[in-house]
């Protein structure tokens, strides 16, 4: 993938997110969440399959899967209890 398309696609992620971070309706949920006593988190993901115009879409088509370049990720004091059940064991991980 080219260096001008890599770019594109980072300002498509980036415009999704503060097009999000901007909403007032989402805001809105969110807070009445908040209020009901709730923790709350939203991961979206979406796939956008990319090929040159003029030509056919084929099994070489480049697909960019992620909204940011750097993923955060969040673990609860369950998610360990069940990674400890099965012998994982997270280091460097900041528990929520």
């Amino acid at each position: 993938m080219d260096q001008q398309l890599k770019q594109l696609i980072k300002e498509r992620g980036e415009a999704i997110n503060g097009s999000l971070s901007d909403s007032e309706q989402i805001a809105e949920v969110f807070s009445r969440i908040k209020e009901g006593g709730y923790d709350i988190f939203l991961v979206l993901e979406a796939t956008i399959g990319v090929s040159k115009q003029g030509e056919r879409a084929t099994d070489q088509t480049s697909l960019v899967s992620t909204l940011s370049s750097s993923p955060e990720l969040k673990i609860s004091d369950q998610d360990l209890k069940f990674l400890k059940s099965l012998r994982i064991k997270i280091d460097d991980v900041e528990e929520e």
